[in-house]
């Protein structure tokens, strides 16, 4: 099997262009592995579409399935183009959350960065969990995808590997879900880092800066229709949240190996 090793700010997995096999879920836990296989937050296969241009289908690294992944659908447009599948800049991927479409930015004949309509985020009112004994106060959030975002006044002192795990697994989202904290750093400047559902700590998620930035627009801890900087540990990701809730992603999509394996 030849895959392709794709990240976009540090957020990786492996792609593979054609059907998803039988037991994806054991090939992802068994290559997703870091130190006995080739290491990434998932696998992504990639395939052509009734409804859009390309299918995506999205596997985190304990093998579960998920809905959407913002830094994922970036690195499908370059692969698609780079790999001459497309010679078109504007696309329309299918995935579980439905059409998303994508404006792909060239250097040199190559895909550099992608700009995605991620479709509107649904933030609702703050909900209070109890973990361990202790009441804490998030934002869920819906962007395809679920998410509870937590606002801290440091990052550096933020439960992300404590709390996080506990979010994720937690009574009130029966599904799991992907735990943001996020520290305002000005009205169009967040910091967050993530624990994913199905993943653990990862450098970046797409869908959760989108989430973030819903969540403190929602607030009115940020402004709508200006961008918004979302500065994670792997980079920086632009994102725009319209009046009416419609999210706008840019960021950029890197190729780091091509790998096979038997």
């Amino acid at each position: 099997m030849r895959f392709t090793k794709m990240h976009g700010l540090g957020n990786d997995y492996l792609y593979v262009y054609g059907p998803v096999p039988e037991n994806v879920e054991e090939l992802c836990r068994k290559l997703s592995d870091r130190h006995f296989g080739a290491g990434s937050d998932g696998m992504i296969y990639i395939s052509p579409s009734s409804k859009g241009d390309f299918q995506m289908r999205i596997f985190n690294a304990d093998g579960s399935e998920a809905k959407m992944c913002g830094n994922g659908i970036r690195c499908v447009g370059k692969y698609v183009y780079d790999k001459g599948y497309t010679d078109r800049t504007q696309l329309r991927i299918d995935t579980l959350s439905g059409i998303k479409e994508l404006q792909l930015h060239l250097m040199g004949g190559k895909v550099k960065s992608v700009a995605v309509e991620m479709g509107q985020a649904e933030a609702g009112e703050d909900l209070s969990l109890e973990v361990d004994g202790e009441q804490v106060c998030c934002t869920p959030v819906s962007v395809g995808n679920p998410h509870a975002v937590f606002f801290v006044e440091r990052m550096e002192e933020a439960p992300l590997t404590t709390l996080g795990p506990k979010v994720e697994r937690h009574p009130a989202f029966p599904d799991g879900v992907n735990v943001e904290f996020v520290q305002v750093l000005s009205p169009n400047e967040l910091r967050m880092r993530v624990w994913e559902r199905g993943s653990g700590v990862t450098m970046a998620c797409g869908t959760g800066a989108c989430a973030s930035a819903a969540a403190a627009v929602h607030k009115g801890l940020c402004r709508s229709d200006v961008p918004i900087l979302v500065h994670l540990d792997g980079g920086t990701l632009e994102i725009q949240i319209a009046p009416d809730g419609t999210v706008t992603m840019t960021g950029p999509a890197e190729t780091v190996y091509e790998g096979e394996t038997d």
